[in-house]
């Protein structure tokens, strides 16, 4: 909904105002705006219009908080009014304008949590070429979806042309393209697990051979080369695809390439981003990266169908990825989407188990079983048999202490992870650097997993074992050297062998060699420039010290039958998942699907809720500080519990960047070119030759509207003569082309421009009493 504001008296700075309907998408980069103090304000729009700078006129340009809640940037700003004249002011200059402080960095919106007081003892001096990079500011360069429709004239007439056959047929193609992501997303996760098994396979066999060659020559320092090398080798080539590349072909590759190349990452996460780049391009019925407009869909060039669409190849992607189609629904819900309702949610189950079906056909085909259907998804987990690892009421005391122990790995790994990320930031942003680093990690990957399993002395017999590249090693003919099944394999296949091997398979030693290891370096990956995920390293840490736990625990109680070594393992997986990305709902769903036991729901809940709590006491999840650190604009669910008090008077500001009812052509591309007022939406008024009347609100007009009146040269008359239709114009609204060269192409800059037709003419309004926090 659009709101408009009753403006108070004047004053002397602005605010833009905060997205009412509060989610988990991304917000933007354009702030809307308020009229002049004696006349209508602010009109904002859901979704895709919220945000906002915040200027003292005649001073120093400064940017307001964006992303965990406007309304926190507002309390900021009344407590700074107390000291305001103490500030010592900056004036503007043609060397310093707000429009250059914008563009310094592609960073805006300073949060001011911990600058009033540095504010409060500036002097004027010398400003820098470029400011250094701040976690709390937001990068101008993304933009959110306009979530409602703009009810103009020319919407509501094509509208109307749409009778009930034609809505019915409009609801089955919604249903189409809905199956359409789910066959998509499934076929995607099939490629990377069938060429990630050929070639990982491949790489461990000649690293395998080539290591029991020379064990007997004393060659193994060839045999380190080789691995090393070998993995350095495909982390470069997924490196530079993604350092220099961004679309789905190459994130399918990079992310093949990242987990054959040997580093702690797994192929999981990266489907849900896969799944959502599936649906936001089947669903428009065109591709931006090829070029290419297919004709169809053409109804649905909606960003709020857009929305719901890319709501439902994330929840797919969870889906192919775990064998979880109602995790998948949840994670949407939970992590995913902003606006929700009844239908949307049929739609997106219905993609998840399309797309968990067509993964479990394709696989069961491939592993030579078409009628089993036992590959649900990308990872399984394998069945857990209540009968025979049931557990106790005694037991849960315990698992809640896993949990905590969970939550405080996972605070620690995601506070050594933010400092890790604020120096790739400041010295490792060229993309050479990158893949260098990569190339590194890489290395020290394999030299660690090399020397933890040369130096490692615990031997298992082969025979009943499930490792597929048993390595010998220095262990006696029959044996295999158990490091080797942790290093020497796939994350996914490693975190099942320490769910169900049995006892004895792991010496605690080994176990808590891994475990520290692998901990470093799963954090030093995370956040390199591949195409990685963060959920199976996580689960394969827990899973290493869950089971040592269990270990540990079955010495002490002397081999009590509850002490399974493999149900820790679960409980240690899920502690450590938790306690790094602190998801509840979802991933409790998540895990008992994927374990296809409902009996141990229960303590994963138990587990998940502990480590969220003891994480969140200490640091914020491992998602929300990384959105954070690339200054993305984020707006959190619930409001901060102490602005209750504020009003929307408070917020408001002036002047604001408006447009008359006929307005000139060269007005409006300086004011869509101008980049210290990037507003998203820009109320319309009636002329009023009397400046101290109050100009009327007439309507509100979106940017992307003008935008695409502007390279079709469109105006009233065309209108008029029936020249224009809605789907005609719809193919560059959604895209906001660039006015680099619409000047250029607009041969009467002086000729009036009517907009009648397509500004939204209803927009809500409020009184300027009303507090921020009240309900729409």
């Amino acid at each position: 909904m659009s709101r408009c504001w009753m403006a108070p008296p004047p004053v002397s700075w602005q605010v833009g105002a905060a997205h009412p309907n509060p989610g988990r998408l991304l917000l933007p980069r354009v702030p809307s705006r308020v009229l002049d103090p004696t006349s209508l304000v602010c009109p904002l729009r859901a979704g895709g219009h919220s945000g906002g700078i915040w200027q003292w006129q005649g001073g120093r340009a400064l940017q307001g908080r964006q992303s965990t809640s406007i309304l926190h940037a507002c309390s900021i700003l009344l407590r700074g009014l107390k000291c305001i004249q103490e500030l010592t002011w900056l004036p503007f200059s043609p060397q310093l304008t707000p429009s250059s402080f914008l563009r310094i960095g592609q960073l805006s919106n300073v949060d001011l949590n911990e600058d009033i007081h540095e504010l409060e003892t500036e002097v004027p001096r010398q400003r820098p070429n470029e400011i250094p990079h701040n976690e709390k500011l937001l990068s101008l360069k993304y933009e959110s979806l306009d979530y409602d429709n703009s009810e103009n004239q020319l919407f509501l007439e094509e509208e109307r042309r749409i009778n009930h056959a034609a809505f019915r047929t409009v609801e089955i193609k919604r249903w189409v393209i809905c199956a359409m992501i789910g066959i998509l997303t499934g076929l995607v996760a099939c490629f990377i697990d069938i060429v990630v098994e050929n070639l990982a396979g491949l790489k461990y066999r000649v690293v395998k051979d080539n290591i029991d060659k020379f064990t007997a020559k004393g060659g193994l320092s060839f045999s380190l080369l080789l691995w090393a090398t070998l993995n350095a080798s495909v982390v470069m080539v997924g490196s530079l695809i993604v350092a220099f590349i961004e679309t789905l072909v190459i994130k399918v590759c990079g992310v093949i390439l990242s987990v054959v190349g040997g580093l702690a990452v797994g192929k999981e996460g990266p489907m849900i981003h896969s799944g959502s780049v599936i649906a936001a391009g089947i669903s428009q019925g065109r591709s931006t990266s090829l070029k290419r407009d297919f004709k169809i869909f053409e109804y649905f060039r909606r960003d709020t169908e857009k929305r719901d669409f890319v709501s439902a190849g994330a929840a797919a992607g969870v889906s192919a990825a775990f064998g979880a189609p109602v995790g998948g629904v949840l994670f949407s819900l939970e992590e995913g989407a902003s606006f929700w309702n009844q239908f949307l949610t049929w739609r997106i189950f219905f993609a998840s188990m399309i797309s968990t079906f067509t993964l479990n056909s394709v696989l069961s085909v491939y592993h030579g079983n078409a009628w089993d259907l036992s590959s649900p998804g990308l990872i399984n987990f394998g069945r857990f048999d209540s009968e025979k690892m049931g557990y106790t009421i005694q037991e849960i005391p315990i698992f809640i202490f896993m949990g905590v122990v969970g939550g405080i790995l996972g605070a620690l790994f995601n506070a050594l992870n933010y400092w890790l990320t604020m120096f790739r930031i400041r010295y490792i942003h060229r993309p050479c650097l990158q893949v260098v680093e990569a190339m590194l990690v890489a290395a020290v990957t394999a030299t660690v997993g090399f020397v933890m399993i040369y130096c490692s002395r615990d031997c298992q017999p082969i025979q009943g074992s499930s490792v597929a590249y048993p390595l010998q090693l220095f262990c006696a003919d029959g044996e295999y050297n158990s490091m080797a099944t942790a290093f020497f394999n796939t994350p996914e296949k490693s975190v099942v062998n320490l769910f169900h091997d049995p006892p004895g398979s792991y010496n605690p030693m080994t176990l808590g060699m891994f475990t520290l290891m692998y901990f470093f370096l799963a954090c030093w990956t995370y956040g390199l420039t591949v195409s990685a995920g963060v959920f199976i390293p996580s689960l394969l840490i827990g899973a290493a010290w869950g089971r040592l736990f269990g270990i540990s625990l079955s010495y002490l109680t002397k081999g009590s039958i509850w002490a399974d070594p493999g149900k820790y393992a679960l409980m240690g997986a899920a502690a450590q998942l938790g306690g790094i990305v602190r998801m509840t709902l979802s991933l409790t769903v998540i895990m008992m699907e994927a374990t296809g036991n409902v009996t141990y729901g229960f303590p994963i809940m138990l587990v998940l809720m502990t480590a969220k709590i003891v994480g969140d006491y200490f640091v914020e999840g491992l998602y929300d500080m990384h959105i954070q650190l690339q200054s993305v604009p984020f707006l959190h669910w619930e409001a901060p519990v102490t602005s209750h008090s504020l009003t929307a008077r408070e917020v408001m500001s002036t002047p604001v960047t408006c447009l008359r009812r006929i307005e000139r052509v060269g007005t409006v591309v300086d004011i869509l070119s101008d980049t210290s007022s990037n507003h998203n939406g820009f109320p319309v008024v009636e002329s009023n030759p009397d400046t101290t009347q109050v100009a009327g609100l007439r309507g509100l007009i979106l940017r992307s509207q003008l935008i695409v009146l502007l390279k079709h040269k469109v105006g009233d008359a065309a209108w008029r003569l029936g020249c224009v239709c809605c789907p005609c114009l719809r193919p560059l609204a959604g895209c906001l082309a660039q006015l680099a060269e619409g000047p250029c192409h607009l041969p009467q800059l002086t000729q009036g421009m009517g907009a009648a037709f397509w500004w939204w003419g209803y927009p809500s309004t409020i009184l300027h009493p009303t507090g921020l926090t009240s309900p729409e």
